[in-house]
């Protein structure tokens, strides 16, 4: 039995078989093998059949990432593997080869018991919504193509070094530490930075699909402690973190603070607006009043939209955005490349501004307004009732206050004081973020939305009692 939950807004991700789990996976060579045939008989209906995929380096990925290849190879297309590499060099080999599709075997940022397959078409344009519902409806029916595939076998990784150290270049050498997380950027990380220039320290190079150190997620603080204690121990200009697929980045700056991803993109913006007076940068619906503010008065476009980096970058191209991210770490380049989650290339280009100027990290930061605002809050709920909530939630807030309803619902309590409340897309969560101008506002508005979700016994508000502490 398929599991229809597993076929997500934006890609495919369950609970994998053996030997990570035991525990009603979702995930299994059997199911994969259907995936395949399902995405392989997409693919040739709608795109072609000359595919390129990719995996990381999850447990689970020998079997699975083998037995969707079985499967898409038995509907007739062609499938290159490009070995154990960042998501963003499938991305990077559709776009630079033109191929119809690609496939990513991964789950991301998720724990180590979780497996799944993000499918892109030419120009790494994202199957997702309602696409990814018709690939499962070909599941569930066993409608698929067939015929008989090819399977074939390249090295990318120098040519795409040699594309992104184009793009970048340092002005002056720096110390950085990268924590590579166990995830599938580690053999890459060492090479990459040390030819873009800098002086490199690694953390947790060797892939391993237990992560053994900690969770691959620099979204999380807790993630990032050893490499804030490495980048302080070793008096490093910056910090920088990969997850599990190393299509989303993190940061530390010398002192060893951890920056939430918005900060990056209005770091990014700013050098961005530099060049483009006028261009557009796309964000998603969490992201601080900081950012938006800094886009308006650096004489950018501010444009919010949905989470999801499949939904916001198929908006960058819609509206011709040249910049986009989101809070999780999803950073998106348009300028003079794809535009697609690149974190290597993000990763590159915050260096980059680094190294042209004579500040510290924090010090780029240092004009802006004061702001408390708490991270990006996941709260559990059921898969099948968080929607019904939201949506609940939503309508009792819409008569009362000035509300942003694009993804779930953003609260505005004034100009500066927001709270935002959306289902996640990968998991059973809710995802909630607080800002204020206060920490004392702050605490007025989490009163407020916790008094409304206290409503709702299915979710659980675990962060309720450390309100103070954010």
């Amino acid at each position: 039995m398929l599991n229809p939950n597993i076929f997500r807004a934006y890609d495919i991700r369950g609970i994998a078989h053996e030997p990570v789990s035991t525990a009603n996976p979702d995930l299994t060579p059997e199911t994969m093998e259907l995936i395949g045939k399902a995405a392989g008989t997409y693919y040739k209906r709608n795109y072609g059949t000359k595919l390129v995929l990719s995996r990381d380096c999850r447990l689970s990925n020998p079997e699975l990432s083998d037995a969707f290849i079985k499967g898409a190879l038995s509907t007739g297309c062609d499938v290159t593997q490009i070995g154990m590499v960042p998501t963003p060099m499938m991305y990077w080999a559709v776009c630079r080869h033109e191929f119809d599709g690609g496939i990513g075997i991964t789950a991301s940022h998720n724990p180590k018991e979780y497996n799944g397959v993000k499918l892109v078409r030419a120009n790494a344009d994202s199957i997702c919504g309602d696409e990814l519902q018709e690939v499962y409806k070909l599941a569930a029916n066993k409608d698929f193509e067939s015929g008989e595939g090819e399977l074939h076998e390249i090295d990318i990784y120098d040519e795409y070094q040699e594309h992104l150290l184009n793009l970048v270049h340092l002005e002056k050498p720096l110390k950085v530490v990268i924590d590579a997380g166990n995830g599938a950027a580690g053999p890459y990380v060492r090479p990459f930075f040390e030819a873009l220039g800098c002086d490199v320290i690694a953390l947790y190079e060797e892939p391993d699909g237990r992560f053994p150190n900690h969770p691959a997620n620099p979204e999380e603080h807790e993630n990032m402690l050893d490499l804030i204690d490495a980048v302080q121990d070793h008096n490093a200009d910056i910090g920088i973190a990969f997850d599990g697929d190393s299509d989303r980045v993190g940061v530390v700056d010398e002192n060893g603070k951890h920056y939430t991803a918005d900060w990056l993109l209005l770091l990014m913006a700013r050098d961005l607006l530099e060049r483009k007076p006028g261009a557009k940068v796309i964000f998603d619906v969490k992201v601080s009043q900081l950012l938006i503010n800094d886009i308006k008065k650096n004489g950018g476009e501010p444009v919010m939209h949905k989470t999801g980096c499949a939904f916001i970058k198929s908006e960058m191209k819609k509206i011709g955005a040249s910049l986009g991210g989101e809070i999780s770490g999803h950073m998106l380049i348009a300028e003079d490349y794809y535009g697609f989650d690149d974190a290597f290339l993000a990763a590159a280009k915050i260096l980059e501004i680094l190294s042209k100027s004579d500040k510290s990290f924090s010090e780029h930061f240092e004009d802006l307004d004061e702001s408390a605002c708490t991270p990006e809050l996941k709260t559990p709920c059921p898969d099948d009732v968080k929607f019904g909530i939201v949506e609940q939630v939503t309508a009792n807030f819409v008569n009362d206050y000035d509300c942003i309803i694009i993804d779930g619902v953003r609260v505005n309590f004034d100009e500066n004081s927001w709270a935002a409340v959306r289902c996640s897309n990968t998991s059973p969560n809710l995802t909630i973020r607080f800002e204020a101008p206060t920490s004392d506002r702050l605490e007025e508005i989490m009163d407020i939305m916790i008094l409304e979700l206290n409503k709702y016994p299915e979710i659980d508000l675990w962060w309720e009692d450390k309100k103070g502490l954010l």
